[in-house]
């Protein structure tokens, strides 16, 4: 039983990185006899895996003829944005009252492998993206580790990937990022100085900053393929 958990977490895992990466793109069917082959993985771990994942809201259903990768829209990007807003700002709250010393180190060791590797970032985007995104979401995993609820961790890791999603298929931000390692300072610098109400406020600008960048790339595509249909 412990081999298939292993194997069930493992396809999960393969195919949640998959969608937030767009290597599986919105509206494309995930059939289990493709992702088997592709995994390398059994039929029983992937049927295991798309059904978490359509219950976290990553995989969609069409009741029995199978699975998708959901659409992107606004409302469901807004929606998404609103939930992880509030249990961000939560989580931080706690983790600023019940943090010790373990919890500000592992925040500053989160803000400088980033300040370490976005030079590199910035030069070559296609080599580095994948290890920024994955300090990205180890610095904001940080701050939040001392709220002492693994619920709510839980699900601020659903709310950041489905977030992730829509950040990965619309915006790659090289130029962005001395901006976004300034407001991830903004947040370090208060969580560190106890000072609640300026960290909170310094994540929600954080947050609305990227969804920003995001709708407006949304809509800049949206607009294109407007003009450029026939007719």
């Amino acid at each position: 039983m412990s081999e298939k958990l292993t194997m069930g977490e493992r396809a999960y895992e393969l195919i949640a990185h998959r969608i937030v990466s767009g290597r599986l793109p919105p509206g494309l069917k995930l059939k289990p006899d493709d992702l088997r082959e592709d995994l390398q993985l059994g039929t029983s771990p992937i049927r295991e895996a798309l059904l978490r994942l359509a219950s976290e809201g990553l995989v969609g259903m069409h009741g029995q003829r199978g699975f998708y990768v959901p659409q992107v829209t606004e409302e469901d990007l807004l929606d998404i944005a609103m939930v992880r807003t509030r249990l961000s700002v939560w989580a931080l709250e706690m983790a600023i009252e019940k943090g010790d010393s373990d919890w500000e180190a592992s925040i500053v060791a989160a803000f400088h492998k980033m300040q370490f590797l976005m030079k590199r970032v910035i030069d070559d985007p296609q080599a580095h993206f994948e290890e920024w995104e994955k300090l990205n979401a180890a610095f904001h995993r940080a701050l939040e580790s001392a709220c002492g609820s693994p619920l709510l961790l839980r699900f601020l890791q659903i709310a950041y990937a489905r977030s992730e999603r829509y950040r990965r298929h619309f915006v790659r931000y090289p130029d962005l990022l001395p901006k976004a390692q300034e407001e991830h300072k903004e947040i370090m610098d208060a969580a560190l100085a106890r000072d609640t109400i300026r960290a909170t406020d310094a994540l929600r600008t954080h947050i609305q900053s990227g969804i920003d960048v995001v709708l407006a790339a949304m809509r800049r595509r949206k607009a294109a393929s407007v003009q450029a249909a026939p007719a």
